[in-house]
């Protein structure tokens, strides 16, 4: 039997918690994707320090699905049909995959809503993590009690205003003591359970 899959809450994010401006801008949030001399990525389009290669790197490794939001699908255009880690996408919409795009792409999965799209999820990283990002559709797994770590990547700036981690969720919810914090060169790799 396949152990159930970890769901993390995952994005880079700014101290005052927004993981871009109001107008989508991420600004410095990633500059430490190229600030260092280990290559992360097979192609090495990111450069890295030491310490956020060796965290990075199995977290991307043990990544079997990452689920998103349509609003960040249409941004990035799905990464070209190319994730960045895992195999599969599974993309909350109320829209269809846009029509003519990239037709091969039979491992991106449009659902309707996140509990939906988390059991698919779970179901297609077969014991691997599912990650999601953060922003809206995070903000609502998170409050339906789907994630078990919220993962962040904390860059040292203040944006003021923008786009929220947990995005438009409200109430308090306890998380455990940090299980992980790593400092990386311009950026704190944290990592904490979300108590039950």
């Amino acid at each position: 039997m396949t152990p159930e899959s970890p769901v993390l809450m995952h994005a880079v994010v700014s101290v005052d918690g927004f993981i871009a401006d109001a107008e989508d801008q991420v600004g410095p949030l990633f500059d430490w994707y190229g600030n260092g001399d280990v290559p992360l990525s097979a192609d090495g389009g990111f450069r890295v320090s030491k310490a956020s290669a060796e965290y990075t790197r199995p977290l991307w490794d043990g990544l079997g699905v990452t689920v998103m939001g349509r609003h960040l699908f249409d941004l990035t255009d799905g990464w070209d049909a190319r994730p960045p880690a895992g195999e599969h996408v599974v993309v909350v919409s109320h829209r269809p995959r846009p029509e003519g795009w990239h037709p091969e792409a039979d491992h991106y999965h449009f659902v309707t809503d996140v509990p939906e799209a988390v059991a698919l999820a779970k179901d297609l990283a077969a014991g691997r993590s599912v990650a999601i990002t953060a922003g809206d559709i995070g903000g609502q797994a998170f409050a339906l009690g789907l994630v078990d770590v919220v993962a962040m990547d904390v860059a040292p700036v203040f944006f003021g205003s923008g786009k929220r981690y947990f995005g438009a969720t409200e109430g308090q919810r306890l998380l455990e003591d940090p299980e992980v914090v790593v400092r990386g060169d311009r950026v704190l790799h944290l990592q904490y359970r979300v108590r039950g």
